[in-house]
């Protein structure tokens, strides 16, 4: 008869305590990884080591055949890694909700970094009424205002990762101008790189942007150059959704990388890609122009998600200038039968002065309705847009239109943009990351109100299930590097995505021949097998395959932060 495997740890640990039981010596660890396949993060092969944690940090890797601990995990044929980066989060308001942050937590994920273009500070009171307002299915209070503030709460609340974030460009653009289109003055622009570094010095790990919507997209590439700029005087990195993913992709790029050389910064771009049928060949060229500005001496790096649907919402479908003033002046604007009439004409039509991803889609077939606040919508949630301009009698353009209004909400949607071979050629370069581009959900209760993206539950499974072991696109050592120290030093944190004497504690366990996702576009809430134990600043999150309930996440900190000592 098999022993189950809580059987065998308790016998273990309860071996490992005998020489305190019988000569009263304190155990010399706290917890003992033993035995398992042990890939440091650096790229290097794996080898069959032991893992010696005190407190929150490593503090031996090697033989320790000795050794005590008031715990030993059994490793045996398992992967032993430092817990994943995901570099573009969403779970700024989820891990309100829930703060186990499971979907993520499943796959390995301990650290989470948020602030595409938006962050949940710094807000004005105008700005923090607005977000009451128009909060979707999760609700919660803001009683902070700064970048800062809001992840202290975050920590304080308790949460299973530890949690980064850029502060956003677009946030610190409302700040000062509100959702006007045209730059700031002199004056503004001052305001503006004072916002950026009090929440360095708050902890930020950088500046970041998303310029294809508005009012992100009112910003100049000088104005961009002088947040970046602000942002690097405290060692910070420039993040970038960059102007243009689509027909613009090879000039978008060009600005990132202008960006970065006029502002001395690192800079990194967010899931690249591209996007429409017609730019999949460019990809080509945009791998050369990044390639040829590293070789140039500038830090340029990238991540991407592992799906070949992006997902935002019907904003992305419509022009910015109809977006101007906010999010009440824009569904205002579509009441109005002349404006609308205007807005389906260039919906319809391309351009090269704004990112259409109705268009870049190639139909309203390939563009899938996630996420709805009202309860009258919601039973459309998993319809394609066309399925739902076919039910109404309506053209997509007008039911885009229509469905904004009546929900009073970008709604959320998934945009099938890119092909399957250029996910592959991105997942082959070495300078290249991994980012859910999503929440961390649960599945139950407030989640299922909506459709996550598959991406939510199975974007870092994904990539070592299906990608490295079955494609064998990439050695697990390497992918393990991506998902570890890569983004690390790329955000310039220190001591974590590794497993080495000093290293936090950050430790996922898996078992390498099985990890797995399940999740679909159809059925999104199902979270990824194969996660065996994960440990987070040395306390134990996930036990065999199942969360603990610990809440030991902490906020990390950039480069710039004036507290303590940089956790």
């Amino acid at each position: 008869m098999k022993s189950s495997p809580v059987r065998v740890l308790s016998f273990i640990a309860i071996v490992s305590l005998w020489p305190s039981l019988l000569w009263g010596a304190e155990p010399a660890y706290d917890l003992l990884i033993r035995g398992g396949t042990v890939y440091d993060g650096t790229g290097a092969p794996g080898r069959i080591a032991d893992i010696a944690v005190r407190g929150d940090r490593i503090v031996a890797v090697g033989d320790l055949a000795e050794a005590t601990a008031q715990r030993v995990v059994d490793a045996h044929g398992l992967a032993v890694a430092p817990g994943f980066i995901n570099t573009l989060s969403w779970a700024t308001e989820s891990l309100l909700a829930d703060g186990r942050g499971q979907s993520d937590l499943r796959q390995g994920v301990t650290l989470e970094v948020f602030g595409e273009g938006w962050s949940m500070g710094p807000l004005t009171e105008a700005m923090r009424a607005e977000r009451l307002r128009l909060q979707g299915d999760i609700r919660y209070d803001i009683p902070w205002t700064t970048l800062g503030d809001y992840l202290d709460h975050l920590e304080a609340r308790g949460i299973a990762p530890n949690v980064a974030s850029f502060v956003g460009a677009t946030t610190v653009r409302i700040h000062i101008l509100g959702y006007e289109d045209r730059p700031p003055d002199p004056v503004e622009l001052g305001r503006m790189q004072a916002l950026v570094a009090q929440a360095m010095e708050e902890g930020a790990l950088g500046v970041g942007s998303s310029l294809i919507y508005a009012p992100a997209f009112y910003a100049g590439t000088d104005e961009l150059v002088a947040l970046a700029t602000t942002a690097g005087a405290y060692g910070g990195t420039y993040i970038s959704h960059i102007r243009s993913e689509g027909d613009r992709l090879l000039e978008a790029i060009d600005e990132l990388i202008e960006i970065a050389r006029r502002a001395h910064v690192p800079a990194q771009i967010y899931h690249l890609k591209a996007a429409g049928e017609a730019n999949w060949p460019k990809l080509d060229q945009a791998i050369a122009k990044i390639e040829a500005a590293r070789a140039a001496g500038l830090e340029i790096s990238a991540d991407m998600y592992s799906y070949t649907a992006g997902a935002t919402g019907l904003n992305a479908a419509m022009p910015p200038w109809v977006q101007e003033g906010g999010h009440d002046a824009w569904v205002a604007r579509l009441r109005d039968p002349a404006i609308r009439a205007r807005v389906i004409t260039e919906m319809r039509t391309p351009s090269a002065d704004w990112e259409n991803l109705l268009l870049a889609a190639g139909s309203a077939e390939n563009v899938l309705l996630i996420g709805f606040k009202s309860a009258a919508l919601k039973p459309l949630t998993g319809k394609t847009l066309a399925e739902v301009a076919k039910l109404r009698g309506k053209s997509p353009e007008e039911t885009a239109i229509d469905l904004v209004i009546e929900d009073d909400s970008r709604v959320d949607t998934a945009y099938f943009l890119m092909s399957e071979a250029n996910i592959e050629k991105k997942i082959r370069l070495p300078w290249v990351a991994f980012g859910s581009d999503e929440g961390a959900y649960t599945n139950a209760g407030v989640f299922l109100k909506s459709n996550a993206h598959p991406r939510a539950y199975g974007n870092f499974a994904r990539v070592l299930g299906h990608y490295v072991r079955e494609r064998r696109l990439i050695p697990l050592e390497e992918a393990i590097r991506r998902l570890t120290s890569f983004p690390a030093q790329a955000f310039r944190i220190r001591n974590r995505g590794c497993l080495a004497p000093g290293c936090f504690a950050d430790i996922a366990i898996f078992a390498a021949d099985r990890i797995a996702d399940h999740a679909s576009y159809d059925d999104p809430h199902r979270y990824a097998t194969g996660m065996i134990h994960i440990f987070v600043n040395g306390t134990a999150v996930l036990r065999d395959g199942e969360p603990t309930g610990a809440l030991p996440g902490r906020v990390v900190r950039g480069p710039g932060w004036r507290g303590k000592m940089t956790p």
